[in-house]
């Protein structure tokens, strides 16, 4: 299979069911920062995180995958002409938002107490955690923006609602484990 195909050379691509729309449509914003936050959730998992929160990271990118495949079919071509669901993937459950509420809770649990917003930084695994979690509210931003004009899987929205608060917490996490210190942000007085 050839990588390149030519067919965007244009400045147009084709979604799933085969409508071709430009580069720059809000669908494609939407599913190529879904790609750009699945690859910053792929650098996270190759840091030493510990096996449990690496395996769920492998979830997530799956998820992100599904998340992206949703987001990149055109809504009049959800359904085959045979009734059937062009795409043959499990949708995203709740079982899997509350996946990732169950883990912020577990990670919470050894947390302390949040009293001031708190500035990225203090290890390169805390950063890259962060950095994903803003991509993962850009997602979310261009997501809804897209919702508003052609509605999909309301549950796509949520996940990745939890999603950037997961990240927020494991950033936390990553950071006692690996005994950074969390800085907190205290405004400077005027």
């Amino acid at each position: 299979m050839k990588i390149y195909t030519k067919t965007g050379d244009k400045g147009t691509t084709a979604l799933f069911g085969g409508t071709r729309v430009p580069k720059h449509h809000i669908r494609i914003e939407s599913y190529g920062t879904v790609d750009e936050l699945n690859s910053h959730i792929g650098l996270i998992r190759d840091q030493d995180t510990g096996a449990h929160t690496a395996n769920i990271l492998s979830r997530i990118q799956d998820r992100l995958f599904t998340i992206g495949s949703t987001l990149a079919t055109d809504p009049e071509k959800q359904k085959l002409k045979n009734g059937k669901d062009r795409l043959n993937i499990p949708k995203i459950s709740n079982e899997d938002i509350e996946l990732l509420e169950k883990e912020m809770d577990k990670m919470n649990e050894d947390l302390p107490e949040m009293t001031h917003f708190i500035l990225p930084g203090g290890h390169q695994s805390v950063s890259f955690c962060h950095i994903a979690r803003c991509v993962c509210r850009r997602a979310e931003r261009l997501a809804t923006a897209l919702y508003e004009i052609e509605a999909f899987d309301e549950a796509v929205l949520q996940y990745l609602n939890r999603l950037s608060d997961y990240l927020f917490v494991l950033a936390r996490m990553l950071s006692k484990r690996l005994q950074a210190e969390e800085v907190k942000w205290i405004p400077e007085k005027s």
